[in-house]
């Protein structure tokens, strides 16, 4: 089968498409043949050699975590699937034509392959997130980098709770968060001051390690009240930096709740054929995606 793999931590350029061995499911895991693969700020920072601690690995890796696909093969002890079943869900080295899947669920109805392939880390990260800046129905949050992947499921299961939403975007991304709900400001000088103009915020995420540390603690009054995805210098603020998933099966049945329920969508950005994941980690990586980016086996 073909692989995306990587022998060196470094750049886009470390990224090489393989002729590799198929995996084999064990016990508790399926195996998928891959239609879709989400890609994820974190595969870029697993690749640069950013994120070990979260997620050690032996080189050379694979990459990826998130996928759609069909069910092709089935591991011991697993029950209520079916070889041929459509899932979507999380594992290792996804970018790949084959991968072993330790959490999935159906996809649900009316999804493509590409678009039941950017939920799954997205929407763990955001229930999590969500969790721990303790922020309540009836608050407000502010996201900044609210038109991401992470971001546009913050925006959308905050509305469904009752939480009121903030989001700084670019300027091209101002009518989207509005679509999601939020009110939308831009980022650039005097971004604070407009923030403010829209209200009192009760709790503040940063979903794009912009260096906004701490404007948002001076924003919410409370470093406590601040969570980061993204700035691994958060917690010289005394900002938490989150970076441990939770349940992901849990993440899967609630996406499919919130999507069957029309209350939430993530848009695919752009699509990549699995070879041109190298130029996929490189859009990631320069930010203002609207979205999700995803590579298509």
């Amino acid at each position: 089968m073909k692989k995306m793999v990587f022998a060196e931590f470094g750049g886009p350029e470390v990224l090489h498409l393989v002729d590799a061995e198929e995996p084999r499911p064990g016990p508790g895991r399926l195996r998928i043949a891959v239609r879709a693969a989400g890609v994820n700020p974190v595969d870029w920072r697993i690749r640069e050699g950013q994120a070990l601690k979260a997620h050690p690995l032996r080189l050379p890796s694979g990459l990826g975590l998130d996928a759609a696909g069909v069910v092709d093969e089935i591991g011991e002890g697993v029950t209520g699937v079916a070889v041929g079943d459509r899932v979507f869900g999380e594992g290792s080295s996804t970018y790949a034509e084959f991968a072993v899947l330790s959490a999935w669920a159906p996809m649900p109805d009316g999804l493509t392959y590409e678009e039941a392939a950017g939920y799954p880390s997205v929407v763990e990260t955001a229930l999590r997130v969500l969790r721990e800046v303790g922020v309540r129905p009836g608050q407000r949050l502010l996201v900044s980098g609210a038109a991401g992947g992470v971001g546009s499921a913050v925006l959308q299961i905050a509305r469904d709770r009752g939480i009121g939403v903030v989001g700084t975007a670019g300027a091209d991304n101002q009518d989207y968060l509005r679509s999601l709900g939020a009110a939308a400001t831009t980022y650039g000088d005097g971004w604070v001051e407009r923030v403010r103009r829209l209200g009192p915020v009760d709790a503040a995420l940063d979903l794009a390690g912009a260096g906004v540390i701490r404007e948002l603690v001076a924003l919410t009054g409370d470093p406590r009240k601040v969570v980061s995805i993204a700035d691994l210098g958060a917690p010289e603020h005394g900002v938490r930096f989150s970076d441990t998933a939770g349940s992901v099966p849990e993440a899967l049945a609630a996406a499919a709740d919130l999507i069957s329920r029309g209350r939430l969508r993530i848009p695919v950005t752009k699509s990549y054929p699995l070879a041109d994941a190298a130029a996929a980690h490189a859009d990631s990586r320069a930010g203002h995606t609207r979205g999700r980016r995803v590579l298509v086996v």
